[in-house]
C-alpha cells in the first residue's frame, strides 16, 4: 500500500487518465454537500495540567466553530500526528 501511494503522489498531473472522467459544471458544485467520516473515538482519563486545560476551554468558548475542548484536544494531537507520520 505504501509502495501504490508513493507512486500516486510522485505522479505529475499530466501522467493522470481524466478521458472517463465526466466535467463538472457549475450545478454540481451548487449541489455538492461537503461528508465527513466520523473517526472512531475512544473516552479515556488523562491528566494535564492546570493552565493547558483552562487555555483549550477558554479557546474552545470563543470559538463558534469547536463544540467542545475535547474535541480541540483531539485536533491538535491529530495534526502533531499528521505532522509527525508526513516527516
Amino acid at each position: 500500500m505504501k509502495k501504490e501511494k508513493k507512486k500516486l503522489l510522485e505522479m505529475s498531473d499530466e501522467d493522470i487518465d481524466f478521458s472517463d472522467i465526466p466535467e463538472l459544471d457549475e450545478s454540481f458544485f451548487q449541489n455538492a454537500k461537503l461528508v465527513k467520516r466520523k473517526p472512531k473515538t475512544e473516552a479515556i482519563s488523562i491528566r494535564v495540567d492546570t493552565e493547558t486545560l483552562e487555555w483549550f476551554r477558554k479557546t474552545a468558548k470563543n470559538n463558534p466553530e469547536i463544540r467542545e475542548y475535547q474535541t480541540l484536544i483531539n485536533d491538535v494531537l491529530r495534526t502533531y500526528v499528521l505532522h509527525q507520520t508526513n516527516k
